[in-house]
């Protein structure tokens, strides 16, 4: 941190960071754009499925990516779990330029996340044990599957955020709210480490944002989606293992909602309409949002809107106690069957 932190106060700190990584990332886009048309990385609509009809430059994440490493490493502390996630993630990144650039095959991909999700698991942060929701302060221990877990909800998590990059801004936003809030809880208890990390990360993502949102100018692509994924599914772990929430094990799962259950919805419609779950259709809720006369921006700020109640959610079940958090929990459970069936998420897309 170079000495910052023992000259600004925690408050300074957070404001300082969150400026200085807006700033950077918004410069950074420009030159990103210019490279991406210089090397050919081009999203280039090629079916129906694709919502833009001109060319647009990807590598977005780059300027988000570049952002958040340099912001991290001027502000906050170096130690064993943020040098083994920048390891991480730093795989990740590569693999989502070569992505950009070349289309990797999709099995390369999965076995390139799940080394960058084992690394984390095994040499920095993994789930160890789940609260029982039913049950205050009864746990269950994972042993032996601690690090298949958490394998699997990183690469899970990686992967979701990647799926809802459908439209201009809508990941990015999406993103910025969950991060916030997981920040805005992991401040509530006491983890200013990881919560400089989420500020870091949100003024990235704003920085970026003007030139992702509708019209974009560039895209994300892989590089920066399947980033994003990575860092809150790592990240959002510690909402979990550092919460007395009764109901912690739901505060990733509300946070990322829109993803996740965007993502689950997409499975249960393929495998419903027996189609190959890997197969893309146009049944997202982005897709049916458009398809009843919603325009990109609707959309998406509908989208975030039920991003942020979520978020809500999440931050309240943090806060409460068993008895309102489970009235949260059923409140949420109606509005997301009542999405369903008014805009037909599970009919085939």
């Amino acid at each position: 941190m170079f000495g910052l932190k023992y000259v600004l106060s925690t408050t300074q700190l957070f404001i300082i960071s969150f400026i200085f990584s807006i700033v950077l990332s918004c410069f950074a886009t420009p030159f990103v754009i210019k490279l991406a048309h210089k090397i050919g990385a081009i999203d280039v609509p090629k079916d129906n499925r694709r919502v833009h009809k001109v060319p647009i430059p990807r590598l977005g994440g780059i300027s988000i990516a570049f952002s958040f490493f340099v912001t991290t490493i001027f502000f906050n502390s170096m130690n064993k779990e943020l040098i083994v996630l920048f390891i991480a993630l730093f795989i990740i990144l590569i693999m989502g330029v070569v992505d950009d650039i070349k289309d990797l095959n999709a099995k390369l991909k999965f076995f390139i996340q799940i080394v960058a999700a084992s690394i984390v698991a095994v040499f920095a942060i993994k789930i160890e044990y789940l609260a029982n929701p039913m049950m205050p302060m009864h746990y269950l221990f994972l042993r032996y599957m601690s690090i298949p877990i958490t394998v699997f909800w990183i690469v899970g998590i990686t992967n979701t955020v990647n799926l809802i990059d459908g439209l201009d801004g809508l990941a990015a936003g999406i993103s910025a709210i969950s991060s916030t809030t997981l920040a805005l809880i992991l401040f509530k208890n006491g983890d200013y480490f990881h919560t400089l990390l989420l500020i870091s990360l949100i003024g990235s993502i704003l920085g970026f944002l003007p030139f992702n949102f509708n019209p974009a100018k560039i895209f994300m692509g892989d590089t920066g989606a399947l980033f994003l994924g990575f860092t809150l599914a790592v990240i959002s772990m510690t909402a979990t293992i550092k919460s007395a929430a009764t109901l912690a094990v739901f505060i990733p799962i509300l946070t990322l909602g829109i993803p996740i259950f965007d993502t689950a919805f997409a499975i249960l419609r393929r495998a419903k309409n027996k189609q190959p779950i890997m197969q893309a259709d146009k049944g997202h809720l982005h897709h049916r949002l458009l398809n009843n006369g919603l325009s990109q921006k609707q959309t998406v700020l509908i989208l975030y809107m039920m991003s942020v109640i979520l978020g809500l959610s999440a931050y309240f079940i943090s806060e409460t106690g068993r008895r309102f958090s489970l009235f949260i929990l059923v409140v949420d459970i109606i509005l997301i069957i009542f999405v369903t069936l008014k805009f037909k998420i599970l009919k085939k897309g």
